[in-house]
């Protein structure tokens, strides 16, 4: 793995597992020093431990993107440590779903403020730390749900569709200062988060977990779903020099479950 990101200082928020997980250790592995922050203690320690094994330095940070507060000590622990933020990975995000006249209000609140005010919450703390910098890139994680959307999904689309618009916006804002902001949207990936939804999707409709992810991977023009690695190497480029000139995008990786 060649060193595009060496001595570049990367802060992925919720990478604890899944595609923040990958995320990190993808820098790490590229010559990042990489920032963990999630929620959970033990799986972002493990996180962390897993990038410092390519010889940078990483550290993991409990944070709660829902506080303000805490996302603003980890920034602070970070620019204290490093004195600076090459990329931020906003990563961290929940999926809940269910009938459109059955959201409660409660479920509704959290999921806004884990994957739409934490993740803008994010991009305002790393802001004016690249713009003093004149340089960075923030990568957004969408969904296919912030493109498109199915039944039962209404609130977990309306935040990934808000992150699309945070981004678009975002980019307009900061291109000025030389700091690119992107959205992935990633498809169906296999992580721990859409094990848990297919086993709750596919009782709602008579199957198996399996049977469900099967379904999805055969919506894919690729007959197969994204790996977290997959995930994180598109994050990569578009933190890296060849995408210096992309921004305001929402990159669609997906199999080509669009095509259909």
């Amino acid at each position: 793995m060649t060193a595009r990101f060496e001595d570049q200082v990367v802060v992925v928020t919720g990478a604890a597992t899944g595609i923040g997980d990958a995320t990190a250790i993808r820098f790490a592995s590229e010559g990042a020093r990489v920032a963990c922050l999630d929620i959970d203690p033990a799986e972002n320690g493990s996180t962390a431990a897993a990038a410092a094994a390519y010889g940078v330095d990483a550290f993991a940070l409990t944070c709660d993107v829902r506080s303000r507060s805490d996302q603003e000590a980890a920034f602070k622990a970070v620019i204290e440590r490093w004195g600076r933020i090459d990329v931020l990975v906003a990563s961290a995000g929940i999926y809940t779903g269910g009938p459109l006249h059955q959201i409660p209000t409660d479920r509704w609140e959290n999921i806004l403020a884990v994957n739409l005010t934490g993740l803008l919450t994010s991009n305002m703390l790393a802001a004016p730390v690249m713009i003093e910098q004149g340089r960075g890139a923030i990568v957004n994680i969408s969904s296919m749900a912030g493109k498109t959307s199915w039944p039962n999904s209404a609130e977990y689309s309306a935040t990934k569709s808000g992150v699309i618009g945070i981004t678009r916006s975002a980019a307009m804002e900061l291109g000025p200062s030389g700091i690119t902001v992107n959205a992935v949207c990633p498809g169906n990936t296999l992580t721990a988060m859409v094990q848990k939804v297919a086993i709750e999707i596919g009782e709602s409709l008579g199957m198996t977990g399996e049977q469900w992810l099967e379904m999805r991977a055969n919506d894919t023009a690729l007959k197969r779903l994204a790996s977290p690695h997959e995930i994180a190497g598109v994050i990569a480029f578009l933190a890296s020099e060849d995408a210096r000139y992309l921004t305001g995008q929402a990159i669609e990786v997906d199999g080509g479950i669009i095509l259909s």
